[in-house]
């Protein structure tokens, strides 16, 4: 049980998120510090009841940290916290799952526009002085993303929001998720079974699912040969849903035609990556998921969360 309000401390740790300045706002008179690397961390080890992290997670804390109670991630993704060991040493875990699904549903859709549109072409034309004519072929102009078929694969909240924005577009949306029965924004939702069938019809695949074992390689050179000529990846899951040597195998013979990456498996991408100089590649820095409203997004579910915790209730978002 975490201790009351007046003696808690929150531990907010992360290399760039001012998430201490934006708590100071909220007046919640609960103590709180930052820290801005794991050297800080480790040096206050004793000193916090409730963890605000994310990359610096590291699960030796679960032993060190002797009065952690309560984790806090700022990500959606927890496959880096050993679950079990949490469990055991009485340490509950939530996610945030959701505190990003506007912006990265916003970032897949721009990245689709933008293959749409062409417009890194547009982009790396500006840096040459290229004025590009018009053109003849039509597998080179632009396009519109009227009557075209999305296939979102993973319906959670960033899932959703997508097929939300797509239909805007005058899109054809289907999709995948674990229980196809909860329904969802999209035109046909399919169980994950469904997704070889559904890949030969889709112009756009969107990965927007969880990383699990059953997700890991998802899409992989049985996987990506089943799209369409012409097709277009978009991956906002994490690196490990692709398997990245197949990816790239398939964009340098043209077996793909375009994917536009925010994730890729090792983070930052090394120099040696081919994925760098790939012509047929837009890549962000996994940003899909930045917005300034982030920190604001987080203590949301963190207060939240901390209501619950006295209160004796389930987290928003647990996970242990």
């Amino acid at each position: 049980m975490l201790p009351s309000k007046d003696r808690l401390t929150v531990c907010f740790a992360h290399v760039a998120y001012g998430m201490q300045d934006r708590f100071a706002l909220r007046n919640t008179m609960i103590d709180s510090f930052q820290v801005r690397s794991r050297e800080e961390l480790d040096a206050r080890l004793g000193d916090f009841d409730v963890l605000v992290c994310s990359g610096m997670w590291r699960n030796d804390l679960i032993g060190t940290a002797s009065r952690l109670k309560l984790v806090q991630s700022i990500s959606a993704g927890t496959d880096q916290y050993d679950k079990p060991a949490m469990q055991a040493a009485g340490i509950r875990l939530a996610s945030a799952a959701g505190v990003n699904a506007r912006a990265v549903s916003e970032h897949a859709m721009a990245l689709i526009l933008a293959l749409s549109r062409r417009l890194p072409d547009a982009r790396d034309n500006q840096h040459k002085k290229y004025w590009r004519g018009m053109q003849s072929d039509h597998a080179l102009r632009e396009d519109e993303l009227g009557g075209k078929t999305v296939l979102v694969v993973g319906l959670g909240k960033i899932g959703n929001r997508l097929a939300h924005l797509a239909k805007a577009f005058d899109m054809r949306v289907v999709a995948t998720r674990r229980d196809p029965a909860a329904g969802g924004e999209a035109h046909e939702v399919h169980g994950m079974g469904a997704l070889k069938s559904l890949l030969p019809q889709a112009d756009y695949v969107v990965l927007t699912c969880p990383l699990t074992p059953e997700t890991e390689k998802l899409m992989n050179a049985e996987t990506l040969a089943l799209m369409k000529p012409g097709a277009a990846l978009v991956n906002m899951a994490r690196g490990r849903v692709v398997d990245e040597a197949a990816l790239i195998a398939a964009l340098q013979s043209g077996a793909l035609t375009l994917a536009a990456i925010d994730v890729v498996v090792e983070e930052p991408l090394p120099e040696y990556s081919p994925l760098w100089s790939l012509p047929n590649v837009f890549m962000t820095p996994h940003t899909g998921g930045e917005t300034r409203r982030y920190e604001d997004n987080v203590l949301d579910i963190l207060l939240e969360n901390l209501d619950h915790v006295w209160r004796g209730e389930a987290l928003r978002n647990q996970i242990v």
